[in-house]
């Protein structure tokens, strides 16, 4: 937080902008409450998305165990058309779960080359991981982990097998996104990683 500290703001308006941060409002609003100029709490807001992140990446090297959930999902793009998978302009993003804690990842593409990287850098071999029935989890099959799948097209959940509490993740973080009508692309990553730590 030291960096944000610097700034020429008193330190009574500097906490009750981060109060609004954590409540979730938006900076322009914020800046409202607060009585600040606009800009000031967009950039207060921004350095607080960019302390968030560095503060992920230096758990980025911890492995999960356990059971895992793994999904990807895609943000962005136009909202007429194709959906999800190869839609056109979207940002498609990988995550793993393992209990209340989230791990996103953006990615190039969804297939199995891209996928299984990173599962086999975050997931200690041998335990167990559930899918749906993407092709691109295949390779799971062969692998040193205990892939289960669901088929959401017949069954969203059987007994223990799941991936509800991604797809809860995916809920949040694009309810939290569609505040702010369209986030700038560039800085798209500050906004999921503010959204891995709000989960």
């Amino acid at each position: 937080m030291g960096a944000v500290r610097k700034s020429q703001l008193s330190k009574s308006k500097q906490d009750r902008l981060i109060e609004h941060f954590v409540a979730g409002a938006t900076a322009r609003y914020a800046a409202y409450l607060v009585r600040v100029n606009p800009k000031t709490a967009v950039y207060y807001f921004h350095r607080l998305r960019e302390i968030i992140a560095y503060q992920l990446e230096q758990e980025a090297d911890a492995v999960f165990s356990g059971e895992i959930e793994v999904d990807e999902s895609y943000f962005g793009g136009k909202r007429k058309g194709q959906r999800g998978r190869g839609a056109a302009g979207k940002v498609p993003v990988f995550n793993l779960k393992r209990g209340g804690k989230v791990c996103t990842k953006i990615i190039a593409d969804a297939s199995s080359a891209t996928l299984y990287p990173i599962i086999e850098c975050k997931v200690v071999p041998g335990y167990i991981v559930y899918s749906d029935s993407w092709r691109g989890y295949n390779v799971l099959n062969v692998s040193d982990f205990k892939l289960f799948r669901i088929n959401h097209s017949k069954l969203f959940t059987d007994k223990k097998n799941h991936i509800n509490g991604i797809e809860n993740f995916w809920n949040q973080a694009k309810r939290h996104m569609r505040k702010f009508n369209g986030v700038p692309r560039q800085h798209f990553g500050l906004f999921l990683k503010e959204c891995e730590w709000r989960f």
